[in-house]
Parts: C-alpha cells; sequence; structure tokens
C-alpha cells in the first residue's frame, strides 16, 4: 500500500508519497517532474523491504510552492528533504535521484553524515550543460505556446535508443505537465550547482550511474567524479538516455541490487 501524506518542511507544504518499511529510501525526480516519475518503482521498492518516501519537490506535483518562489540553488531542495526526513521522523536513509535529483542527492550527502549511501543517476557533479542566461530570458516570456512542444520533443530527444518507441512516447508525454517556470528555473539550478570541492567530504558509499545515449550529461566526466569520492562506483547504462527509471522496464530490480551493494559496502 502506498501512502499519500502531506507534510509541512522548510516552509512549505509538501505532497509525499510513503510505502514499505525497513531502510529509508528517498527517490528524487527530475527537472520541473514530480513523484510520478517513480509510479513503477516504489511498490516494488517497498516489496523489496524498504521504507521509500517519494516527495515533489517544492512548487512541482502536488507541492505548494516554495516560500521565495521558484528554486534556482539545488542546496535548498537538498535541505528541504534533510527537514522532509526530520519531520517524518525517518533517519540514515538511501538518497536516489534522476539529473536535478542525482545532483540533489549528492548534495544532501555532503551537508549531513547521516546518509547511507547515494545512487545518482544522470548528474554530473559540476555546472550542468545549459545556457542560463537562455533560459533567464524564456522567463520573461514564459507563456511562449510552443514551450508543451518543445518539452516533448526535447524529452524525445534524450530517451535512450534502446527505449520501444511506445514507451519512449508516454515518457515524453508524462513530462508535457511541467511548470514552465519552475522547470527553467530548475534548470538554472542544474547550470549553476557544482559540487565537486566538496566530493572529498562525502563518507557514504556512492553509486553514480550515466546513460551511454544521455545528451544533458559526459558520461566520461560522471566515471572521474566517482574517482574523486573516498567510495565511488560508476556504471554506463548501454541504449539509456536521461531517465534510467522510466526507461528501463525493470528498474525496480535493477536499482534493489544497487542499493543491495550499498548496504554491503557500509556494513
Amino acid at each position: 500500500m502506498i501512502e499519500a501524506r502531506y507534510v509541512e518542511a522548510a516552509g512549505t507544504l509538501a505532497f509525499t508519497e510513503l510505502a514499505g518499511s525497513g531502510p529509508v529510501v528517498l527517490c528524487l525526480h527530475t527537472a520541473g517532474q514530480s513523484g510520478v516519475q517513480w509510479r513503477r518503482t516504489t511498490a516494488a521498492l517497498a516489496a523489496a523491504g524498504y521504507r521509500v518516501v517519494v516527495p515533489d519537490l517544492p512548487g512541482h506535483g502536488r507541492s505548494e510552492p516554495a516560500a521565495n518562489g521558484p528554486v534556482r540553488d539545488l542546496a535548498e531542495y537538498a535541505r528541504f528533504c534533510l527537514d522532509l526526513l526530520d519531520r517524518l521522523g525517518l533517519a540514515d536513509p538511501l538518497v536516489v535521484g534522476c539529473s536535478i535529483g542525482g545532483k540533489i542527492a549528492l548534495q544532501i550527502a555532503a551537508l549531513s553524515g547521516d546518509v547511507r549511501g547515494v545512487v545518482a543517476m544522470a548528474a554530473e557533479a559540476g555546472r550542468g550543460r545549459v545556457k542560463v542566461s537562455g533560459l533567464e530570458r524564456e522567463l520573461e516570456d514564459i507563456a511562449a505556446p510552443s514551450r508543451t512542444d518543445r518539452t516533448h520533443l526535447g524529452t524525445l530527444a534524450v530517451v535512450g535508443s534502446g527505449v520501444d518507441p511506445a514507451r519512449a512516447e508516454l515518457i515524453a508525454t508524462m513530462h508535457r505537465r511541467e511548470d514552465p517556470a519552475v522547470s527553467n528555473s530548475d534548470l538554472i539550478g542544474w547550470g549553476t550547482h557544482d559540487v565537486r570541492a566538496e566530493l572529498g567530504s562525502i563518507r557514504c558509499p556512492v553509486h553514480l550511474v550515466a546513460g551511454e545515449d544521455d545528451l544533458w550529461i559526459k558520461p566520461d566526466a560522471v566515471r572521474a567524479a566517482a574517482g574523486e569520492l573516498p567510495d565511488g562506483r560508476f556504471t554506463l547504462l548501454p541504449g539509456v538516455g536521461h531517465y534510467p527509471m522510466e526507461e528501463l522496464p525493470d528498474f525496480a530490480r535493477t536499482l534493489t541490487g544497487w542499493l543491495a551493494e550499498l548496504a554491503e559496502v557500509r556494513a
């Protein structure tokens, strides 16, 4: 059973799904999206013996906006996540994130020693590869009617070549739900956030994952970041793009394997 709950955290009333019992797994979505990206993962993770926590970040999905408007500093999301876990009475989490969620996962580990392990997918430790000035200009006229079409086509462009076309179309259609002001602000955060100087302070085991077909990142940069971590590892996924949890048909089984490896390392 998946429980839906609203939780006041970091000054925001946040929508959160919870399921299962056992070690805590916090699952973080991508820019502009929501916890719906984990809809095919949550129940399977819970069945595997985890306490799964899937929030909609402030301003996303069913969560209220952040107190100061759309967030451009991903560290603010990291602090929100830590406060959310504290208010839920949950500690020692495994943190799994994709895209900005992967960057936030790394930031959480850098901010807190109370992290069991991290799986950061589709995220470089340094600044993301976007043109921040262009995103800033779009915020001045965000109501352009072609925005949803651009989101749809842009999503299709970064889905892996190994993904069934019907599944790729479903992913792109789901992604059309974005709030442009929120997603642009997220991408500004993606393009400015840099945790490289903090990698050496992360003491929990970290698994960095890159899709071979991901146009948003450079896998070699992700591999290099794994080498800079005190306890890092790297996986390259052939035929996969920017959204492993949506692209891989049996992603939950893959993720439980990664989480089990992190637990063994921690032990």
